[in-house]
């Protein structure tokens, strides 16, 4: 079974954050294949659905993105996910706007949701879904710009790569290797 996790802050202060892309995909898909988080255990809001008839569990932390791997962690435990099967989405200050960057691997790049999911699973060889936010340019502090809805004409830009992520997602559950799924999905979404 495939695992998908978006990241963001739960509680409706952070709806429509940059912090909250990861969720923004994870509702999309939802939407799309017209089922809901209807599941809660471990910190962590998810559903296990049939998607393009692959099994699959999508999972929304419950906690602060700080703590995101206190859902992650035991739900993949409890479900025996393998880590192979783990795909994460969540934004990246270091690609600008538009910017989609799939990886295999890597750091937490400074990101604490992802240290907190590598901390709890006990690697970061895991596949993952950076999706570009920018960085603020106008003297505002990080946390106050990743907490900061988007405008109007920022979501025109961002819907597009709502759906763009959405369906390289869809490429690896249909069981895409990871490498054609980047080759296909990485880059600027026009």
């Amino acid at each position: 079974m495939k695992c998908i996790v978006g990241l963001g802050n739960i509680g409706k202060r952070y709806e429509r954050t940059r912090h909250n892309i990861g969720f923004e995909v994870i509702d999309y898909l939802l939407d799309q294949h017209q089922t809901t988080l209807d599941k809660q255990k471990f910190r962590g809001a998810y559903t296990i659905a049939r998607m393009n008839g692959e099994k699959v569990m999508l999972i929304e932390p419950l906690t602060l993105m700080n703590l995101s791997g206190e859902a992650v962690g035991p739900l993949m435990d409890y479900y025996n996910i393998e880590i192979e099967d783990l795909l994460v989405l969540y934004d990246d200050l270091d690609l600008a706007q538009g910017q989609v960057r799939l990886r295999q691997k890597g750091s937490a790049g400074g990101h604490n949701g992802m240290k907190s999911i590598i901390a709890h699973i006990g690697t970061s060889d895991f596949k993952r879904i950076r999706i570009g936010i920018d960085r603020p340019t106008n003297g505002m502090s990080v946390p106050d710009y990743v907490l900061q809805k988007f405008s109007d004409v920022e979501m025109k830009t961002m819907q597009p790569v709502i759906e763009h992520v959405a369906r390289a997602v869809e490429a690896f559950i249909d069981g895409e290797t990871f490498e054609n799924v980047m080759t296909q999905y990485n880059g600027e979404v026009q």
